[in-house]
Parts: structure tokens; C-alpha cells; sequence
């Protein structure tokens, strides 16, 4: 079991910048991938960034350039640090985990992108 627990969302202008936190309650050196997904309203769930334990980045083109996507094995933390952000990226924002075959996901945190 893992336990996902998100933070660092909110309400921010066009242009501005935001950085989630998922704190894991396991070594995430020992889960295979972490990773953002966001689900807009009336849309389905989709992948923003992901990040595996051997260190491979993988983005939507949506946020490339834009979105970066860390982790601290030490803290157990998984990082999305967003600039540039849009209205269109407004969404909540769920981190999630792979381990051991099956799949985690934190509660999600609101991000709204508005002037």
C-alpha cells in the first residue's frame, strides 16, 4: 500500500507559476514510476508528467517546456514545478504512483489559472 498526499495547488494569474508536492508514504526509490495526471471538467483524466525510478522523463506536449517534473528520494517527494501557466491548465491535478502492479493516487489538488 501507498499512500499519496498532494499539496501546493491554488488560484494563480495567466503567466504565473505553481509547484505540487506529493509526499509517498514509502521509499519511492522502490516504485517503479510517479507521476502527474489532471482531469479538467467534462474531460477525461490525462497524463502530465512522469517520472521513473531509473530517472526518465516523459511529458504531455501540452507542457513541455513549461512543466518539470523531480523527485527527492530522500523526502520521498515527487515535484511538478509549472510556469507559464494558462487558463487552459486550470484542472485538479492528482498525483499517482506504480508499484509492485498496482496503481495509487493521491486526493488531488485544485489548480485554476485565472486573471
Amino acid at each position: 500500500q501507498v499512500q499519496l498526499v498532494e499539496s501546493g495547488g491554488g488560484l494563480v494569474q495567466p503567466g504565473g507559476s505553481l509547484r505540487l508536492s506529493c509526499a509517498a508514504s514509502t521509499n519511492i526509490f522502490s516504485i517503479y514510476a510517479m507521476g502527474w495526471y489532471r482531469q479538467a471538467p467534462g474531460k477525461q483524466r490525462e497524463l502530465v508528467a512522469r517520472i521513473t525510478s531509473s530517472g526518465n522523463e516523459n511529458y504531455a506536449d501540452s507542457v513541455k517546456g513549461r512543466f518539470t517534473i523531480s523527485r527527492d528520494n530522500a523526502k520521498n517527494t515527487v515535484y511538478l514545478q509549472m510556469n507559464t501557466l494558462k487558463p487552459e491548465d486550470t484542472a485538479v491535478y492528482y498525483c499517482h504512483a506504480a508499484y509492485r502492479g498496482d496503481d495509487y493516487w493521491g486526493q488531488g489538488t485544485q489548480v485554476t489559472v485565472s486573471s
